[in-house]
């Protein structure tokens, strides 16, 4: 599987959403596959880290955020589990469950019934080690400043909003993948 061809079957390749989005990707798939291969023990499957890390954001284009040259309907929020649609339709589940389970570090039911979220009443918590090691690479990078990694502690305090749950997961994420 090549996950370029994927994008493109969604992304016009001389879009600007294109290119976020696979520069995005692609800074996202180096610092999972690096922090993989600091860690033989944990067995981590490579392929499918590299390949789930490219396409953990293709649901973007179908929300709003024009800041990111994407023009949908639905709220940034359902970015993930729009994804995972698409990638169940191209016949990649595992896939998908990466792209519904990556935002923030993870959503709970809880947290979508409290805050009212516009998603599917479940979990979109990352279980296995390769779903949350793309969640953790991903927050240190955003869409919109492409050339910088974040700081551990700027990660931290843009979680901080989501409350001590979300900062604590983090803190798991760091003290499992980076020995912090």
């Amino acid at each position: 599987m090549n996950p370029l061809d994927i994008i493109a079957k969604y992304y016009p390749v001389d879009s600007e959403v294109y290119r976020i989005l696979v520069i995005h990707s692609r800074s996202v798939a180096d610092k999972a596959l690096a922090i993989a291969r600091m860690h033989p023990e944990m067995n981590l499957d490579l392929t499918f880290v590299e390949e789930a890390a490219m396409l953990h954001d293709i649901g973007i284009f179908r929300c709003n955020a024009p800041d990111i040259a994407c023009y949908g309907d639905a709220e940034y929020i359902c970015h993930g589990y729009l994804g995972a649609e698409l990638m169940r339709a191209e016949g990649y589940p595992r896939h998908a469950r990466v792209c519904e389970r990556h935002t923030g570090t993870g959503i709970t039911l809880a947290m979508i019934e409290e805050r009212n979220l516009p998603l599917p009443h479940r979990d979109f918590m990352p279980e296995t080690l390769e779903e949350q090691l793309i969640c953790f690479a991903d927050k240190f990078y955003s869409k919109t400043k492409l050339d910088k990694e974040k700081s551990v502690e700027k990660v931290k305090q843009g979680l901080s909003k989501y409350g001590n749950d979300t900062v604590m997961r983090f803190d798991n994420w760091c003290k499992l993948f980076l020995g912090e």
